[in-house]
């Protein structure tokens, strides 16, 4: 693609292509809609937030992917496991009555978009943060995980990121290390595209679209 179109014109396809991938790593669902089989991210993650409220726990969820967060809170009233959710369709004033719903009552689990509750949300009775997808800003992720760092907040917070072996994400997870994307503060935007491409390299995409560890 870059050497027919270049590498300026083929950002944005090239952009499609790795939400694709990041999107296959949680569930292929959302990609593929036959898809019938398993989803060894949302399979474990049953199990470790069922793990987690055995122990009387209460978890904050994270996703860039609002189908994603469909799926796991299907999955987690299937297993008895009581959520809120977040996402961009929910008003100002709706969240804040979940957000003093959660912090009072005894709902395991609240399921949050990135984009909707990455700022402005105080979560102080959640202790475990899960972040189901890696966001290719580690900062952004930061400010989710600080709802359950708020003023209020007793008890150490633990924070999990999943994170598939031989994927995509061991890569996004390597760029985040280097700090490659820590200038950008935009969760979304229309320049999308610009904000997350401009930042990488011809190199940092055949690292991205490689398997497992190979560099082409």
């Amino acid at each position: 693609l870059i050497k027919e179109e270049g590498f300026t014109k083929a950002r944005f396809k090239i952009l499609q292509l790795l939400t694709k991938l990041r999107q296959i790593c949680i569930d292929p669902a959302i990609i593929f809609e036959n898809y019938k089989g398993s989803s060894a991210k949302i399979d474990n993650l049953v199990n470790l937030v069922k793990e987690i409220v055995s122990n009387n726990h209460k978890i904050l969820i994270f996703t860039s992917f609002k189908t994603a967060l469909d799926i796991v809170n299907k999955k987690l009233k299937q297993n008895n496991i009581t959520t809120y959710t977040i996402d961009g369709s929910i008003s100002s004033k709706k969240r804040m009555e979940l957000v003093n719903k959660f912090n009072s009552d005894n709902t395991n689990v609240f399921l949050i978009t990135l984009k909707s509750g990455g700022t402005g949300l105080n979560l102080t009775s959640a202790d475990i943060v899960i972040h189901l997808d890696l966001w290719w800003n580690p900062q952004v992720e930061n400010q989710a995980t600080d709802r359950a760092h708020r003023i209020g907040q007793k008890n150490t917070v633990e924070v999990i990121k999943l994170i598939c072996k031989g994927t995509i994400e061991e890569h996004i997870l390597d760029l985040q290390q280097k700090k490659k994307f820590l200038s950008d503060n935009i969760i979304e935007s229309e320049n999308i595209s610009q904000n997350v491409i401009s930042k990488l390299t011809e190199k940092d995409l055949k690292k991205l679209l490689s398997y497992g560890n190979e560099e082409e």
